[in-house]
């Protein structure tokens, strides 16, 4: 029995980094200037605690001008959410809008569609069937990419686990709301021609201003946009 016990460590250590893969990635769309946000984003905080979904926060830019320009907000997340409307060929593009594996959108503030749309991607063939693993420590990371008939684009998004906002102005004046997985920015590091791979990251591919977190996709792209989540691993800090 212990020499069975002492094989079956072995080969788990040989096998390398385990990749459990998350049951859903969640992008919220989302705006300090946008007086029904704030329960959308008190729910991301609840996806935020659940490890088997990757949830990730990008404060779009369109509502700025409403009378508060938000702190956390840039323009490469607007595009992102206006790219996935093309693709759906549906053009919603609005807040709170949440985006499930890159294939679903639902109504980031309710609980029920938000959930029914996790559901409905999951049974998208292609959506989280890459297997990914983050392996290293700080300066020193590596991913591991498993095989796959699908083919994407790696990409690390480094991210700030909490983010405490008091809102002066707009329609979200005298809130103090907290935001979780705040998305700094996007970096492909890789094409993914699926087949097994380990990259290594550059020591400051996973740095940016606020961030102490990272998560990496590896996602289709469809001309030029983005597509459906092939694959996803989040590091906790």
């Amino acid at each position: 029995m212990r020499r069975n016990l002492v094989a079956a460590l072995l080969l788990l250590a040989a096998s390398g980094p385990a990749m459990a893969q998350p049951r859903a990635v969640v992008e919220l769309f989302t705006s300090q200037g946008c007086s029904s946000c704030p329960p959308a984003d008190k729910m991301m905080g609840e996806l935020a605690r659940d490890p088997s979904v990757i949830a990730l926060s990008l404060p779009v830019d369109y509502w700025d001008y409403v009378g508060w320009k938000d702190t956390l907000a840039d323009n490469t997340f607007t595009r992102r959410q206006r790219a996935y409307a093309e693709v759906r060929g549906d053009r919603a593009v609005y807040t709170p809008q949440i985006v499930v594996d890159g294939v679903q959108h639902a109504v980031g503030s309710n609980g029920q569609e938000v959930h029914r749309a996790i559901e409905m991607a999951a049974t998208h063939p292609n959506v989280l069937s890459v297997p990914v693993a983050i392996s290293g420590t700080k300066g020193a990371y590596s991913i591991s990419l498993g095989k796959s008939a699908h083919k994407g684009e790696v990409w690390v998004v480094p991210i700030e686990t909490s983010a405490e906002v008091k809102i002066e102005r707009g329609e979200n004046t005298g809130k103090t709301v907290t935001y979780s997985n705040v998305v700094r920015c996007f970096r492909k590091v890789a094409d993914y021609d699926g087949n097994a791979a380990t990259l290594a990251l550059k020591p400051d591919v996973t740095n940016a201003p606020g961030a102490d977190s990272f998560a990496v996709l590896v996602q289709a792209d469809t001309a030029g946009r983005p597509g459906a989540i092939l694959g996803a691993a989040m590091h906790k800090p």
